[in-house]
């Protein structure tokens, strides 16, 4: 999944940048909330870890902003602000959950996951698509009940077809899954991860839509 990270604190944004993409997702890291603003008005996030204390603009002001233009984007809160009445606050500004500082990065990555889940309805850490499965917290596929070995692009080409998987997902969709800023596209690239996909999970289930993406075969396909 693609991830917005927001903090003007240079030591804990590197730390929680390679965690995450360790954790395996796409993660564009800004330290200003106008900065952070336009990163939201250009791009599509599954997550927004946002610092209340920002310069240019608020995190309060950002998200206020964004739920006021009904972008129901899950954000979780990073901030040294514990009070009673700041969590209180920050939750009915709009906020999907609330981390202080200093906070376990096992922890931020379990509540990155149930934001996104409660996001998109999800009862569980699995997308499920017929005999597919797609474990969130393992980062491991499964077909039939037996596992299926994918690289880390693979599995976030599948997870962004699966997420949508009643849904043409377009190239640029999978693309903003895929990579974050600086991160360089080969102009074949999806392709390639697609045909791998169709050779470990069977050639039918991703179905090409010309000229509009793929989406995952359905009933009366």
């Amino acid at each position: 999944m693609r991830i917005l990270l927001v903090e003007d604190d240079t030591s804990l944004g590197e730390t929680i940048l390679a965690w995450l993409r360790l954790d395996q997702h796409a993660v564009d890291w800004v330290r200003r909330g106008d900065s952070a603003q336009t990163a939201l008005m250009t791009h599509r996030y599954d997550c927004v870890l946002l610092d209340r204390g920002l310069p240019g603009m608020t995190g309060d002001a950002l998200l206020a902003e964004l739920r006021g233009a009904g972008n129901r984007v899950p954000v979780i809160l990073i901030t040294a602000f514990n009070a009673l009445a700041d969590r209180v606050e920050g939750l009915d500004l709009g906020a999907d959950d609330y981390l202080v500082k200093p906070f376990e990065l096992e922890e931020m990555s379990a509540r990155i996951r149930a934001a996104v889940r409660r996001g998109a309805d999800q009862v569980s850490n699995a997308l499920v698509h017929d005999d597919l499965a797609l474990n969130l917290e393992t980062k491991q596929a499964s077909l039939a009940g037996q596992p299926v070995a994918l690289t880390a692009r693979e599995y976030n080409v599948l997870y962004a077809l699966m997420l949508r998987k009643n849904s043409i997902v377009s190239r640029a969709q999978i693309e903003e899954t895929l990579y974050g800023w600086g991160d360089e596209v080969e102009s074949n690239a999806i392709e390639v991860y697609i045909h791998n996909l169709r050779k470990k999970l069977g050639g039918e289930r991703i179905v090409t839509v010309r000229g509009l993406g793929y989406r995952l075969k359905q009933d009366g396909d």
